[in-house]
């Protein structure tokens, strides 16, 4: 084989390097966000230190020309009312993660038990798998390593969601004082919040995974194929934390939005946000612990699992099999140069291009995207050319298939261009400066009924192109590389991350800060720069979750072939019965998943409804503003019941996998993952979009911002409040539903790599009895 030009030191230099680069820039960039001020005492911080909280003594705090000219009041409604939501919010996950560390806890037993079964708990070295002239570690220490790179997986998801959530209650009210000075200062404000998350995450997940590697080379020495299986785990730990944080935020987050907007907007006549209504601490809670941290919880687990779909492949290909440590880590360096390219595509929104008129947000969100996409085609050309050899092998379901590095370069940039195409295709189909949501709005003309009935067509027609693009790409990268091509096709599509999640960190920072000015009661002309900002923030939020989806498939059909790999299944034959069967239970469960977190968030919105009216209608003085409402009880609510309620469907996408595996075998799981794929990306997409596309028709009426849109306002009107009724429906579809989807389907593919050996060796129980 040929050497590479970039050295092993080269490359274990350079990706702890990019890391820490990524690590820096996002501390930076919080440091620039910490400067706006949120305490007036504080620009007398020089005469008295000690109220300046440890902080740099900045004076420029926020004295506006235009509003509210020295007005310390709002400053510090703004302080408390961020205090509120941080508190909420902390409190919350602290409950969530307790939980969940019990879980975390069992499963991590569960691990150990069963890998280390497969071969009697025996410490002996067995023969290796590819090459059985050679001697392998023993499957305890596959047993061992799995559970340790689990945990580690988990850990670093919850804080990833954990640090995500605290930087966006951080930003939130800082981005609403900024918003004082023009829609500009604003947007930077929000946006770098959201570069502090995307860099924060990207970097950490590259990071731990890389020592992760060189802690676990020093006991396995050659034997790379044990050390990438015992590796899976982590891709594992990441997901399952990302499905509770998912589904449990955004029973969380739903419950309230629900609950405030049907009382307050429908009932009430009250604007949205505020202060009056009960459920608007949880609805703002909400967006930090479902949009925030689920979201980051859930990219970092796609991520975690391309990289490791990808590792386990390539350890039992040329690159494995001759220990070639450079072409090994490929992975990981595309990774690198993302974080290096997301830098310098930051820096295009915060500090090139200053943004002067609400029209250029989007825009700009937009341009994000594009440049992040163009720059990163370049890297990842030079990073294939200089760290893979001219010619490889890659394992191709028992044989080496010869693979070119120009073809390898193709299928990380395939997967890439997908990712961009599936983001465009969603905006197209939820901004409202396009047709198929205009229509959506109009429909609203004649009620409810009918806005139900565009919305849910629009869902199911925005499925179409992002298809076709997953297909496109996956039959382009297995063709060049096998399944390997497709674990690099996910990790080209997530190679941007730090922007991606940027931008979709934005969302709802601006939408809390948009419900901090209505609370604050800052002028109207404020909250119209914060609506602005949360219009684009809620298509860019749409954007974000296409690519979550579109990487899901992806990842998946890598983690399944890695699965097929690894569990000695040579071809997956559907016209045999133990494998049709699977198919056909596998396309249910995502409707199974779907309606039990569709319930969970209509029975937990029922209750938050009834508190809402009971308030309403026993505390005198509340809808003149002369008393406060009870927020707490309301806090309450969203936390007992998302904490309730987010424990079913996670057993159920937990024990499937192994429910199918020991009782029905191998044959039958490779027929259940690819059955919940095919039907569990679909479903995502449409609900995804259906509830995108309801939301900004909404939003679309409430500005009047053309003829079109003034002839179907104001606020209150009756096509606003069917409007309303759609904006309601969707918000599980696209908030809780939608998005847990995608962590279905990955996290059910690599709990069954992970638990492959023990499937292999002692699954199919039934059959065994009966067949």
């Amino acid at each position: 084989m040929a050497a590479t030009i970039l050295t092993d030191l080269g490359a274990e230099v350079l990706i702890p390097v990019c890391a820490v680069i990524g690590i820096v820039f996002s501390l930076v960039q919080w440091v620039l966000v910490s400067r706006v001020k949120l305490s007036p005492g504080e620009a007398a911080a020089s005469a008295a230190p000690s109220a300046n909280n440890g902080k740099n003594g900045y004076t420029d705090y926020l004295i506006d020309e235009e509003e509210n000219i020295n007005d310390h009041s709002v400053v510090l409604k703004c302080a408390d009312i961020q205090s509120a939501i941080s508190e909420g919010a902390t409190s919350f996950l602290f409950t969530e993660y307790q939980y969940v560390g019990i879980f975390m806890a069992a499963f991590a037993v569960l691990i150990f038990l069963f890998l280390g079964s497969v071969e009697g708990f025996s410490t002996k070295s067995q023969p290796c798998t590819y090459d059985v002239t050679k001697l392998c570690k023993p499957a305890l220490a596959t047993a061992v390593f799995s559970t340790v790179s689990f945990l580690l997986g988990g850990i670093t998801s919850v804080v990833s969601g954990f640090l995500g959530m605290k930087i966006a209650t951080y930003a939130n009210a800082r981005t609403t004082l900024e918003a004082r000075k023009g829609v500009g200062k604003a947007f930077i404000t929000a946006f770098r919040s959201g570069a502090v998350m995307g860099f924060l995450l990207a970097a950490n997940g590259l990071l731990v995974l890389y020592i992760a590697i060189n802690l676990f080379k020093i006991y396995y020495g050659d034997d790379w194929g044990g050390l990438f299986e015992a590796i899976t785990g982590y891709g594992l730990g990441g997901s399952s934390m990302a499905l509770f944080g998912r589904v449990g935020g955004g029973i969380y987050t739903k419950a309230a939005d629900v609950g405030a907007d049907l009382v307050g907007k429908v009932e009430r006549n009250i604007p949205e946000d505020d202060p009056r209504n009960p459920a608007v601490i949880a609805d703002n809670v909400g967006d930090n612990v479902g949009d925030i941290a689920g979201m980051g919880s859930d990219l970092f687990g796609s991520y975690a699992e391309s990289s490791c779909a990808a590792l386990v492949v390539a350890s039992i290909s040329s690159f494995g099999i001759n220990h070639e440590l450079t072409p090994m880590l490929y992975p990981l360096i595309v990774s690198s140069v993302g974080i290096l390219v997301c830098l310098i595509t930051t820096l295009f929104a915060t500090d090139f291009f200053e943004i002067k008129a609400v029209k250029e947000i989007e825009p700009a969100l937009k341009k994000q995207l594009i440049i992040s996409t163009v720059l990163m085609t370049v890297g990842i050309a030079a990073v294939t050319w200089l760290s893979v050899p001219s010619s490889f092998t890659i394992f191709n379901f028992g044989t080496q298939k010869v693979v070119k590095n120009w073809q390898l370069f193709l299928c990380v940039a395939v997967g890439l261009w997908a990712g961009l195409i599936i983001g465009f295709v969603t905006e197209y189909y939820t901004s409202n400066a396009y047709s198929p949501v205009q229509d959506v709005a109009d429909s609203c003309r004649t009620g409810a009924a009918t806005n139900v009935i565009f919305g849910l067509a629009l869902g199911y027609k925005s499925v179409i192109i992002p298809i076709f693009a997953i297909a496109v790409s996956i039959f382009v990268s297995f063709s060049f590389a096998a399944m390997y091509g497709i674990a690099v096709a996910a990790l080209g599509m997530l190679s941007t991350i730090a922007t991606g999640l940027a931008i979709d960190a934005y969302g709802p920072i601006s939408d809390n800060a948009g419900g901090i000015a209505e609370m604050a009661g800052m002028s109207h002309r404020i909250r119209e720069r914060t609506d602005a900002l949360d219009a684009a923030g809620n298509t860019t939020a749409a954007i974000g979750k296409g690519f979550a989806i579109g990487s899901a498939a992806l990842v998946s059909l890598a983690l399944f072939g890695a699965f097929v790999s690894r569990a000695h299944i040579v071809t997956v034959d559907v016209l045999t019965p133990k494998v049709f069967i699977g198919l056909i239970v596998g396309a249910m469960l995502p409707y199974w998943f779907s309606a039990m977190t569709m319930k969970s968030v209509g029975s937990a919105a029922l209750k938050m409804v009834e508190e809402v009216r009971r308030q309403f209608n026993t505390i005198p003085g509340l809808m003149e503003g002369t008393a406060k409402p009870d927020y707490a009880t309301c806090v309450k609510i969203s936390t007992d019941a998302s904490i309730k309620e987010m424990i079913p469907p996670g057993a159920l996408v937990m024990l499937t996998p192994l429910v199918v595996g020991i009782f029905f075998g191998v044959e039958t799981l490779s027929g259940v993952l690819a059955g919940s794929l095919v039907s569990g990306v679909q479903i995502a997409i449409s609900a995804s979009n259906t509830g995108g596309a309801w939301d900004n028709a909404k939003k679309y009426i409430e500005a009047g911002a053309s003829d079109h849109a003034r002839t179907l306002g104001p606020k209150g009107s009756d096509p606003h409040k069917a409007a309303v009724i759609g904006d309601t429906i969707g918000d599980p579809l696209k908030d809780t539903s939608g998005p847990s989807l995608n962590i279905l389907i990955k996290l059910m593919a690599v709990e069954s790599l992970v638990f492959a050996p023990f499937f292999a060796t002692h699954g199919g129980l039934l059959f065994k009895i009966f067949g």
